[in-house]
């Protein structure tokens, strides 16, 4: 998951070396932080979160092929 969450990310912004994905597994869920270049952070949640929801909406999708539950904080 956080391969894919990773080159999702890199695709998007102008300094993919500083993309940055971590991982706290708790009792039920998943939570993954991304973290970004500051002056990439508009690129990654898009106009009105529309690309953090669709990042959000794949990651959700793969996660539910294995039963799991995820968060995605774009931080």
């Amino acid at each position: 998951m956080e391969e894919l969450i990773g080159v999702i990310a890199r695709a998007l912004v102008d300094h993919p070396n500083q993309v940055r994905v971590a991982k706290r597994e708790g009792e039920r869920t998943d939570v993954y932080q991304l973290s970004v270049a500051p002056e990439d952070m508009g690129k990654v949640i898009g106009k009105q979160g529309r690309v953090a929801k669709a990042i959000r909406t794949v990651v959700g999708a793969a996660a539910a092929k294995d039963k799991k539950h995820v968060v995605v904080e774009i931080v």
